[in-house]
């Protein structure tokens, strides 16, 4: 009776498994920085709601200078005097790669910015930068 693998079974076994993973590891490597990517969009999502509140009871986003600190302190009684009695954010949420959204008033309208894997201006691929304004469409 046999109670062991033969050298060429054990190579069939591992030439098996060698195929199924040259098939399965590009679908799973991508697949990590799109769920960030994702994440990103979803975190600007909650921030964006903040800045509309605050929009809805002051009549304007904060200035850019004044930035996302303005959802959790009032940055000038006198500017905003219908400021909550409670921060709008508690506390500033961070990109995927743990750096701070860019926010930047336009006008009317506004964007939040996330420098991306790469956590500088500009980028392509994984690297590129992730707008608000981009998130939603």
């Amino acid at each position: 009776m046999k109670k062991a693998f033969s050298l060429l079974e054990l190579l069939v076994v591992i030439l098996i498994l060698g195929i199924l993973a040259a098939f399965v590891a590009p679908n799973l490597i991508g697949a990590g920085e799109k769920a960030k990517r994702d994440l990103v969009c979803t975190q600007m999502s909650s921030v964006a709601q903040a800045l509309k509140m605050f929009k809805l009871d002051n009549g304007t986003y904060p200035d850019t200078e004044e930035g996302l600190q303005a959802l959790m302190k009032n940055p000038d009684a006198s500017k905003y005097p219908n400021y909550s009695s409670k921060p709008y954010l508690e506390k500033l949420p961070k990109d995927s790669w743990r750096q701070p959204f860019v926010y930047v008033k336009q006008g009317e309208k506004f964007d939040l910015i996330s420098l991306g894997a790469d956590r500088k201006e500009g980028g392509e691929g994984e690297g590129a930068d992730i707008y608000y304004s981009q998130c939603q469409k």
